[in-house]
């Protein structure tokens, strides 16, 4: 387990969070296909947070994509580095998520976020963000809609939909089981949507969320339980470290 401080120059303010949002988002790559669904290491990241302690837990997960065995796994603990902000979530998130990154013992392939990329407000989200960051190709795979509309797929599994921004389409509502509410796909970095759509469905082969995102969810919520414990030493010190670095 890795202990994260926060970075120095990190947005502090909404108005240097956007601005860091419009100068990256510039660097997103949506002409690239990414790799092939069931090759090679696909991974996971997810966080966890204890809003009242002040402490954010990440964990990355890899996968071998053929077989969805865990191949390697790494956790971070930090400061949450950022208040929360609709449409600014990752910079509560990236510090920890890239701290988790860093510490895998091979190489995370593919990188599927627990939210959006290409469908949000500012066209941006954490898996855009982590993407330009580290160079890997990422997607997003959220829960829900968030502000975007969509018409409901046909009811069997990986029947999709648009899912749109007035006339644009910012990614896709995809049915990963027959009659289950569907996932919403969108593109991080260095993919397209089709092929994420493709990974989900490689990932999901018996519930609704990808493998991915269920290993990484279990490990960063242990995690934070075991960084907030009493006697829990990371937990000491993220709130013992009052200044940025």
């Amino acid at each position: 387990m890795t202990t994260v401080r926060i970075p120095a120059g990190w947005p502090a303010t909404e108005e240097e969070a956007r601005a860091v949002q419009d100068e990256l988002r510039a660097r997103v790559v949506l002409d690239e296909p990414g790799p092939p669904p069931g090759a090679g290491h696909v991974t996971g990241v997810d966080v966890a947070y204890d809003d009242e302690r002040d402490v954010v837990a990440a964990a990355a997960v890899v996968l071998d994509a053929a077989t969805l065995e865990v191949v390697a796994e790494a956790t971070a603990v930090g400061r949450i580095s950022f208040p929360y902000v609709p449409g600014l979530l990752a910079f509560r998130e990236i510090p920890t998520v890239l701290a988790a990154l860093d510490a895998l013992s091979c190489d995370p392939g593919l990188v599927v976020c627990d939210g959006y990329g290409l469908a949000h407000p500012r066209r941006f989200g954490l898996a855009s963000h982590l993407g330009v960051l580290t160079g890997l190709p990422t997607i997003g795979v959220a829960k829900n809609p968030f502000t975007f509309s969509y018409d409901e797929p046909d009811a069997a599994r990986g029947s999709s939909s648009p899912l749109l921004a007035g006339t644009e389409e910012v990614g896709r509502a995809l049915r990963t089981r027959d009659l289950v509410k569907p996932v919403f796909v969108s593109t991080g970095h260095r993919v397209t949507l089709t092929t994420a759509c493709a990974h989900t469905l490689a990932l999901t082969p018996a519930y609704r969320l990808p493998e991915t995102t269920r290993k990484a969810d279990a490990l960063c919520r242990h995690t934070l339980r075991e960084a907030t414990a009493p006697d829990g030493e990371l937990a000491a010190r993220a709130r013992a470290d009052t200044h940025r670095s």
